[in-house]
């Protein structure tokens, strides 16, 4: 039983409740739509930092064995649909980025992973990105290795 003395515990809760959603909308208001410990983007807090991703593109055999740092605009061959033959994307890119030697187990694994169809030849790269001057987004593609049917080749240059 409540009496004029005891607080009611409803009306605290919603008390309670209405103060934290105003800070809540102030900060929010404040901060173009993003507060952090609320944000549906909580990756965003990592901003500005260098990051590294895979891209795996349908590359002419004769590029098989090219191992220099591209930029976007000199890739060679097409882009290569990774879902459509049932390779996930961030599981590719964990792989390639969390490698720091490839052992041959870890090179098989890659060739396992990608298995490209009879005559055509993958070339996976690891693409690293950073902040550049101007508040632009620099990309460099470092061969990793060239993947076919039933080879995998490795940069010679990556630490086995």
């Amino acid at each position: 039983m409540n009496t004029p003395s005891t607080p009611n515990p409803t009306r605290r809760a919603l008390r309670v409740l209405g103060v934290t959603f105003l800070i809540y909308g102030a900060l929010v208001a404040t901060h173009e739509g993003e507060f952090w410990p609320f944000s549906i983007f909580p990756m965003f807090s990592q901003a500005g930092n260098p990051w590294s991703r895979a891209v795996v593109r349908d590359v002419p055999p004769t590029d098989a064995e090219r191992w220099d740092a591209v930029g976007a605009a000199d890739l060679p061959g097409a882009g290569y649909p990774l879902l459509d033959y049932g390779v996930d994307p961030i599981d590719l890119a964990n792989f390639v980025k969390k490698t720091e030697h490839w052992t041959p187990r870890r090179v098989a694994a890659l060739g396992t992973m990608l298995e490209p169809p009879r005559g055509r030849t993958l070339r996976v790269y690891r693409a690293d990105g950073r902040m550049a001057e101007g508040d632009s987004v620099a990309v460099t593609f470092v061969p990793v290795a060239t993947v076919s049917a039933d080879t995998v080749l490795l940069n010679p240059v990556l630490p086995r």
